[in-house]
């Protein structure tokens, strides 16, 4: 790993954060949702449609060229941190949160909101070590899968 930087996603960007969550997926995702599920998600185009019309709005943890991670953030609501599986565990997503976070306070903002999945309980740990706290548990609509989501909350 060389000299990681947090930078403004461009256009030029979209393919790397495509890859970043095709990895994210197979490496998270796929293990941990129902077949069916896994095919909805590969068929639908979710994914680089979110990076075709948020790519640009994205910070991107950048190594030495490679785009290898990035987070999106609306509002007070932080709905994607991807960190490449080969990158993990390196800091990459502590950076890109705390730039997230800081972002969302300049912006009046009182706390922080996030969501993970029971499942995933690397990101629980993450987010808990952040100081966030859990605050619901609903079903996730999203995969259709039977999972459940917790949302977490930051001051």
């Amino acid at each position: 790993m060389g000299v990681v930087v947090i930078r403004q996603a461009s256009e030029a960007d979209k393919p790397a954060l495509k890859a970043i969550l095709r990895d994210t997926f197979e490496s998270t995702w796929r293990p941990n949702i129902t077949p069916e599920a896994v095919e909805r998600y590969l068929t639908s185009g979710l994914a680089d449609r979110f990076i075709d019309e948020r790519g640009q709005e994205c910070l991107v943890a950048d190594d030495d060229g490679e785009a290898v991670g990035f987070v999106h953030w609306e509002r007070d609501f932080i709905d994607a941190l991807h960190v490449r599986a080969s990158h993990a565990r390196k800091g990459i997503g502590n950076r890109l949160m705390d730039r997230a976070e800081a972002a969302i306070s300049a912006a009046g903002f009182a706390e922080v909101r996030l969501e993970t999945d029971t499942f995933n309980q690397a990101s629980q740990a993450f987010y808990r070590a952040r100081a966030y706290r859990e605050v619901g548990r609903y079903p996730d609509e999203e995969w259709q899968s039977g999972l459940t989501t917790i949302l977490f909350v930051k001051p």
